[in-house]
């Protein structure tokens, strides 16, 4: 051979060794890590960085990077600490009086914030103000703790991760105790940090962990923190976890033998039959996990007869006895009956609601004094967006009518009093009761787009964001300031 076709021959076996060692680093990176329950490093636990279940050679250092701010705590001591607050009803008890009129320029705006593009809410406990945010311009998943009474930050502790926009980046809803904050970024990592000093405790990526699948929109699950366990719901080997807080330590796994996936609902701890569960709607079906006893995380019940393929609400517990589901893109309602024979359970629809009678798209209804709450869907004919009533049978008892248009946006209760957002920011007060519906005030209180994020009411202060801004508003009576 001559010389050229030698050397020609010896750059191709390197350019195939070459391919050939890259092609095994990124499969050695790829192979998911071990499952078993154990003890983590908390200081040293990365994920990968995945969009739609995929995965990249890109790890994300969960526990980033960390700043200090200037706030101070407030010393308001009330607590909205979770995702629908302390009950996970979305109903404000605090007893407060509210102010029935604004006047022509709305509710006073204590303080206003700029945030990522998105659609998360905050958290609130002992004067903090917790929010998952986003920041596009160092790509970066953000954990903020603010101020309640001026939106100064406390810390701030952010991981590196490139996400593109998807109606948003954003999603979730912080989870606080005295102890501990844990969040859930919009590609599937999980962090945790002490809620006065945001110290870094662990993180876990549920892709990398769990097999999750990041949902087409992003993660929508909010976190749960149960007597200090932190309750996942993967959706992928398991289906749902508990994570000790403390330590990082996966205490339980529920199985998943099925597939079932992760949706953008949320895990609730409830009583049915006089056990107490953590209920899921996955993309699969509902499912019932064992919250006590040596049987943690064991499936006490399921139902496939609730599968939609896309949908955000998490399930009502009506009573012992049922739990309420309901969706956007067509599924309308589905009342569930559970019922008990010795230690087995069984779960049963027994009524079906027509989206044109009752459904919600994106948030989750609301259940007053017999009777669920919620806004129309935008496919419910001649009804589509407006407020709805029905009582516990399925029957339909008023909606706001054509003036009083919503659309996806939040709604929260304190009262009789409702608070209701539209997609552009324009927030209704209005006096709600299972015999009617009145509205009381109105005002623009939000000029961006997709106002969707969760409202959250903490001592006569109500917390409204949109995709670019986070108001803090005085919603109170003129005796209470």
């Amino acid at each position: 051979m001559s010389k050229k076709t030698n050397y020609a021959l010896a750059c191709l076996a390197f350019l195939i060794t070459t391919m050939a060692f890259g092609y095994a680093i990124v499969w050695w990176i790829s192979v998911p890590a071990s499952h078993d329950i154990g003890r983590r490093d908390p200081k040293v636990h990365p994920g990968l960085d995945t969009a739609e279940g995929g995965s990249s050679a890109v790890l994300v250092d969960i526990e980033g990077s960390f700043r200090r701010g200037e706030g101070t705590p407030s010393l308001i001591r009330s607590s909205w600490p979770a995702f629908r607050g302390e009950r996970f009803d979305n109903i404000n008890r605090e007893n407060v009086p509210l102010a029935d009129k604004w006047g022509k320029n709305g509710p006073p705006v204590i303080w206003s914030l700029a945030v990522g593009d998105g659609h998360a809410a905050p958290a609130v406990h002992n004067g903090r103000l917790y929010i998952l945010d986003h920041d596009e311009k160092i790509h970066a998943d953000v954990l903020r703790c603010l101020s309640l009474d001026d939106g100064k930050e406390i810390w701030r502790r952010w991981y590196d991760v490139r996400i593109k926009r998807n109606h948003g980046i954003t999603r979730t809803v912080p989870a606080v105790t005295d102890d501990y904050v844990v969040s859930i970024g919009p590609k599937c990592h999980v962090l945790c940090a002490t809620s006065d000093e945001g110290s870094f405790l662990w993180g876990i990526d549920l892709v990398r962990e769990f097999g999750a699948k990041v949902p087409l929109w992003y993660t929508g699950q909010c976190p749960l923190i149960d007597n200090g366990v932190a309750v996942l719901a993967p959706g992928g080997d398991s289906l749902l976890v508990g994570v000790e807080c403390s330590s990082g330590d996966v205490l339980w796994k529920t199985p998943n033998p099925k597939g079932w996936k992760m949706s953008h609902s949320s895990v609730t701890r409830t009583s049915l039959m006089g056990r107490d569960m953590y209920i899921y709607c996955a993309i699969g079906g509902i499912v019932g996990v064992a919250a006590e006893g040596e049987d943690r995380g064991r499936i006490l019940l399921e139902c496939a007869e609730w599968n939609q393929s896309v949908f955000a609400p998490s399930p009502v517990p009506v009573d012992s006895g049922k739990v309420f589901l309901t969706a956007g893109y067509g599924a309308g309602s589905m009342m569930l009956r559970i019922s008990k024979d010795g230690d087995s359970y069984s779960a049963v629809p027994e009524y079906l609601l027509d989206r044109k009678v009752f459904g919600c798209e994106q948030q989750t209804p609301i259940l007053y004094s017999g009777h669920l709450f919620a806004v129309l869907p935008n496919d419910a004919g001649e009804m589509k967006k407006q407020l709805a009533c029905i009582d516990l049978a399925g029957n339909r008892i008023w909606t706001s009518g054509q003036e009083d248009l919503f659309g996806l946006g939040p709604f929260l209760l304190a009262g009789n009093k409702m608070f209701i957002m539209d997609d552009e920011g324009l927030l209704t007060m209005a006096e709600v009761s299972p015999t009617g519906y009145r509205r009381l005030d109105r005002a623009q209180i939000l000029q961006g787009r997709d106002s969707w994020g969760p409202l959250v009411l903490a001592q006569g202060r109500l917390l409204a964001r949109d995709d670019k801004r986070m108001v803090c508003l005085d919603v109170r009576a003129e005796t209470q300031k």
